[in-house]
């Protein structure tokens, strides 16, 4: 090795000076440590030392020499730790002479050759890859040196979050405020000074505490959870949520809907997303999803297109969070592909009891990869455990005004109640050459696989337990990308996934702030992170050594590419025809993409009769909303060809005659695989039973069986729903054994649509006191207009007749409606649970109403 010359060995005579060997030293290891750190090669000091072993000099180095108090000794144990560094590094480059993955980059022969795990050899000194020596030097600041081989930013979120019990205020600087009421004045009525440091820190924050929202997917309420595996699929895939039966993997789940922006209402007409951010042991895995399984396009050229009609139109910026407009209807009435979209958006699912009575889906057609790199086509799906249920629209009007946050109240009070909504991932499998057979192409987003096709299969279950600690730092900084992926999941060529997987990286980076949103604590993997990418806006990592490419050989080839445990693309083969028929590049969707109406009419005919009219009842008011009547007659020109009858009555209600049908890019397939599929409608997934954190009103006034409200509110209790004494004011009423009972809630402040059940007062008096309050009427009149459960005490029907409501207890045509003798109450508990799991008693649902 070449030797390099230090100032300790510059002069005989000058190393000879008597009584200069300790200043001689001294000198000596300042001046290497000046070169080393001005930037030249790893100091060599010759002469005045004896040579030592490689080892032998590393363990001196890092031992006391190097933190003496002793400013010789200090100096000397340097000198020698530099040197061993030198020849460490030296040895470890060494030990990498050549890159010998690199033949496997090249097709050889014909031959691909999978990746190999990247050459890389540790060092035998630690010092030689480190940014400098100095890294033992401790402080409250810089804590201890890095653990070698880790990266300690991916660690749990607790070590981000923050308690101020028992603390001052201080600057964003740690230091304490005295005064946070004040700003520095000159003077008692003087003019506030520049120099307060403090209130242009708090305000120049304050001003740019808001982020640009989401374009869409603006308005949303997350949570966290775990995914737990219940079924091995590890013949189908390798990506780790699935690696063994009881696995459970971190979630984060954001849901929102999609057109309004932040300060929208939650209970509007719309797509809910449904977004899943698996934490695994292999880096993220983002499962971005709505709650709808298709789309309106079928192409990402087109996105920017359809997010431009629905949302608010740009003369006037209205209407908010609503497709009930002329901009939206005129493009979907030229945008045929859009036929099945709208039949789903205009049916219940797009206005949801809840987040959790909501399906999720993934919308577009995945990869599973197994160990062996065989692939096989996969469809996800969430399906909650408490059913599928929605609102009335009437309903969802009035609670948009009675409550706008409905939705993530409701998921916020489940989850802190304890009643965590649980939800099973469900896939449907199939190969390509089966796709190949069916009538619809499965990269067409706009179309669904019949689970009559290919039957849901449960692999696990999803749990959500607990509340974000912080809006901002989580649900709102939330970052979800589809082309965030693990080993064995990969894409399909759908136009619509490629496209989003460049647009989510995108629309990140802008929104918060640089590539760097990584590492914003929600969206930290808890993977570690090991990679060149340094630098770049908001960066927290400090990288120990001074190597940020590969190959290298200085950090001992450290990070090295993972081979056969690492992400790999699946090697899709075209088939033969398509090789030679079709051109290397166009611009085109395949023959199958142009059918739009097979499945739209698919989705009306598996409806029941009462979704079908809320369909037709929906497609009534968005097109009343809508000023031009030659984009109405469009639309339903495009509904005669999904059901006649549906378009004859949407052009009846909008007093117009039924336009000719609008001309076809191709016919509807004439014997579809499934004509009707009943799991499309919600009645098909009534849920488990249980009623968790329903919400049911009890009213009472003077006069009440407090006996009867008391058994029938424990057994609601029990039932893990959320009972609530409503009355007309607050404090107390006395019941009619002379107790008092405690009012929780107002009728003005908790109207009827905000509540899923409702139980009128026991007793006489209390009956006949609320039969004359118009507030307590009309919440009895929307009780029963919006077609929910009603547990009526005979004394009370008086109050149901008050309100316009003529079923009498010998009908029994209506399940939602439960008469129980005043005398038999205490025992009417579990009978009026099995009411409220059903949801709605749809049947008693007239046009107009007649109540």
């Amino acid at each position: 090795m070449a030797t390099r010359k230090t100032p300790a060995a510059q002069s005989p005579s000058e190393s000879g000076k008597s009584g200069g060997a300790k200043k001689a030293a001294t000198k000596a290891a300042g001046s290497a440590s000046v070169k080393q750190s001005m930037g030249g090669p790893s100091v060599k000091t010759t002469g005045a030392r004896t040579r030592r072993s490689l080892l032998e000099r590393a363990a001196t180095a890092l031992g006391s020499g190097t933190s003496s108090d002793n400013a010789a000794v200090r100096n000397l144990a340097t000198a020698d730790r530099l040197e061993a560094k030198y020849d460490a590094t030296e040895a470890l480059s060494a030990s990498l002479p050549h890159n010998p993955t690199k033949p496997a980059e090249y097709v050889q022969g014909g031959q691909v050759t999978p990746a190999p795990e990247g050459a890389h050899a540790a060092p035998d000194n630690l010092d030689a890859t480190a940014s400098t020596i100095s890294e033992d030097n401790t402080s409250d600041k810089n804590g201890s040196k890095a653990t070698p081989g880790t990266n300690p930013n991916n660690g749990p979120l607790q070590r981000h979050r923050i308690d101020s019990g028992g603390r001052a205020i201080t600057t964003n600087q740690g230091v304490p405020v005295a005064d946070n009421q004040h700003s520095l004045r000159l003077g008692e009525r003087g003019p506030t000074l520049l120099e307060d440091f403090i209130l242009r820190e708090k305000i120049t924050h304050f001003d740019h505490e808001r982020i640009p929202e989401r374009v869409v997917h603006a308005r949303g309420s997350g949570a966290h959870g775990y995914f737990e595996c219940t079924e091995d699929i590890t013949a189908l895939t390798k990506a780790a949520p699935f690696a063994k039966v009881g696995k459970r993997t971190p979630v984060f789940v954001r849901f929102s809907t999609v057109a309004g922006e932040r300060g929208s209402a939650d209970a509007v007409r719309d797509v809910r997303g449904f977004a899943v951010k698996f934490y695994t042991d292999e880096g993220n895995w983002d499962l971005v999803g709505n709650n709808i399984p298709v789309f309106f396009i079928q192409d990402a050229m087109k996105f920017p297109d359809v997010v431009h009609a629905v949302k608010p139109e740009p003369h006037h910026q209205m209407p908010q969070a609503s497709s009930a407009h002329d901009t939206f209807w005129d493009f979907i009435s030229l945008s045929p592909e859009s036929a099945h979209m709208v039949m789903w958006q205009m049916s219940d699912r797009a206005i949801p009891r809840s987040y959790r009575t909501m399906q999720g889906f993934g919308v577009h057609t995945f990869r599973f990869i197994n160990a062996e790199g065989a692939a096989t086509l996969v469809k996800f799906h969430w399906t909650p455990l408490l059913g599928t249920h929605s609102l009335d629209w009437d309903e969802a009007v009035k609670i948009n005004g009675a409550d706008p946050d409905f939705h993530r109240r409701d998921l916020w009070e489940a989850i802190e109640g304890g009643a965590f909504p649980e939800y099973l991932l469900q896939i449907q499998t199939f190969t390509e050459e089966q796709a190949a057979q069916w009538s619809f192409d499965v990269l067409d987003a706009t179309k669904i696989v019949p689970e009559e096709l290919v039957p849901l299969r449960t692999v696990g279950r999803m749990v959500l337990d607990r509340n974000p600690d912080y809006f901002f730092g989580e649900t709102e900084q939330v970052a979800f990308c589809t082309q965030h992926v693990v080993p064995g999941i990969d894409f399909t060529n759908d136009p619509l996934l490629q496209g989003r997987n460049f647009s989510y990286l995108d629309t990140q980076i802008t929104r918060l702030g640089g590539p760097n949103f990584h590492l914003i604590p929600i969206n930290a993997p808890v993977a570690e992170v090991h990679n060149n990418q340094r630098d770049g806006f908001h960066q927290h990592g400090i990288f120990r050594g001074r190597v940020n490419y590969e190959p290298n050989s200085l950090a001992g080839g450290c990070p090295f590419q993972a081979g056969a445990r690492g992400f790999s693309s699946f090697a899709e083969r075209l088939l033969a025809q398509q090789a030679t028929a079709e051109p290397t590049k166009l611009r085109a969707k395949p023959e199958k993409f142009a059918d739009h109406y097979t499945q739209a009419r698919l989705f009306y005919a598996s409806q029941t009769p009462v979704e079908q009219y809320h369909i037709a009842r929906a497609l009534r008011f968005e097109l009343t909303r809508v000023q031009t009547q030659a984009v109405r007659a469009r639309v339903v020109a495009m509904l005669r060809n999904i059901d006649e009858g549906l378009a004859a009555t949407v052009a009846r209600d909008l007093g117009m005659a039924l336009p000719e049908p609008l001309p076809m890019a191709r016919a509807p397939v004439e014997a579809p695989e499934v004509a009707v599929s009943p799991a499309l409608s919600l009645a098909a997934r009534p849920g488990d039973g249980r009623i968790l954190a329903r919400r049911i009103a009890l009213l009472v006034g003077d006069g009440v069986d407090g006996a009867a409200l008391e058994s029938v509110y424990q057994a609601l209790v029990q039932a893990g729903a959320v009972p609530r004494y409503v009355g007309a004011r607050l404090g107390v009423v006395q019941t009619s054994s002379g107790d008092a009972l405690p009012v929780e809630v107002t009728i003005e402040a908790a109207p009827s649509v905000l509540f899923d059940a409702a139980m009128l007062p026991p007793g006489a008096g209390a009956a006949a006191t609320m039969a004359a309050d118009g507030l307590a009427l009309e919440f009895v009149q929307q009780q029963y207009r919006h077609c929910k459960p009603l547990l009526v005490p005979i004394g009370a029907a008086l109050l149901l007749e008050a309100a316009g409501v003529t079923t009498l207890p010998e009908d029994g045509g209506d399940p939602g409606l439960l008469f129980v003798p005043d005398d038999q109450l205490a025992g009417a508990g579990e009978e009026f649970i099995r009411r409220i799991a059903l949801h709605r008693a749809w049947q008693r649902q007239t046009e107009p109403p007649l109540v």
